[in-house]
């Protein structure tokens, strides 16, 4: 005899609008396939009466996500607005105090879960902040925003960017052209970021003036950084000699923010990660501050906070059976 399959849940939206239909469900359902995936339910569609079969709790959250983008769908609504505001509505009534505001081309810009809200304050009200999680967390786009925020009110004069030139087992001496051709596909992802937050044509007038500075971790040796919001992304990356040499170099009036996943380590084998020492370490230092991610902080395609969650079971189950 076959198991029961739950009854499908019925949604009607009202009042009826063909056009706010057309943007919540986007070209080709495009968004209602965003809101299948992060609720693991299947949605059927006739006018305005939506069949939602799934889970009771997941179909239930899944209707209140409809319900919520029909209200939201006076205008076109694209992937990132759903994946976003799945993100806040997975987030709703977890909220404290509200989200520091951050002055970027992008007003909008929020911190969109209470631990990347902690995350912003964090970083405002402490000169060294670290930020460890998962991918797609938003460690390094927050960061840089804080940092064009802190630019833009005048509480530093410059912004310098950093990573370890090291990704995958690859290493710079088998990558094709100069030194600066082979360093720039590590430092792309900031490059991205800013230009995102401030415009090309103003931030390029900034590298000119020098305002701007993004560089291999290894050009930060022998200096001392005054008046700068400093940035090391991809801190899992480091040495703990390469760790301790950046923690140094900052000077009066600084503010730095190190960001990494310590899942994602592409050091040789043997070698510590500078990240996890230092979180060992600074824990207690006062001044330092760290924020540490989960899978459902994850603000991209609603199946990566699955495949997040999915490898730290499979670790998890990993580590307790080598013990």
């Amino acid at each position: 005899m076959k198991a029961n399959r739950p009854k499908p849940l019925e949604v009607v939206l009202s009042p009826v609008d063909n056009q706010r239909l057309a943007n919540l469900c986007g070209a080709l359902d495009e968004n209602l396939r965003q809101i299948e995936a992060a609720y693991d339910v299947a949605i059927a569609r006739r006018g305005e009466r939506f069949s939602v079969r799934g889970h009771p709790a997941q179909s239930a959250q899944a209707a209140t996500a409809l319900q919520h983008f029909y209200a939201e769908a006076a205008e076109h609504l694209s992937i990132d607005a759903i994946q976003l505001g799945l993100v806040e509505l997975a987030n709703r009534g977890q909220a404290g105090r509200p989200a520091p505001g951050l002055l970027t081309r992008k007003p909008e810009l929020h911190g969109r879960t209470p631990r990347q809200v902690q995350y912003l304050r964090q970083i405002q009200e402490h000169d060294i902040t670290f930020g460890i999680g998962p991918a797609g967390t938003g460690k390094t786009y927050l960061a840089v925003a804080s940092a064009v925020d802190a630019f833009e009110r005048d509480q530093v004069s410059r912004i310098v960017l950093t990573r370890p030139a090291v990704e995958a087992g690859e290493r710079l001496g088998f990558l094709p052209g100069d030194l600066a051709q082979k360093v720039d596909p590590y430092l792309r992802p900031l490059y991205d970021a800013l230009y995102d937050l401030m415009g090309f044509d103003k931030v390029a007038k900034l590298f000119e003036r020098q305002a701007i500075e993004i560089a291999p971790l290894a050009y930060m040796r022998g200096r001392t950084l005054n008046h700068a919001f400093i940035i090391l992304d991809e801190a899992q990356n480091t040495t703990p000699e390469q760790m301790k040499m950046f923690l140094t170099r900052i000077g009066i009036g600084a503010r730095a923010v190190v960001t990494g996943d310590v899942t994602q380590i592409d050091l040789g084998r043997g070698m510590k990660s500078g990240l996890i020492e230092a979180s060992r370490i600074l824990r207690e230092v006062r001044g330092i501050a760290f924020s540490e991610f989960l899978a459902e902080d994850v603000v991209r395609h609603p199946l990566v906070a699955r495949i997040v969650s999915a490898y730290e079971k499979h670790e998890k189950t990993r580590d307790a059976g080598a013990t």
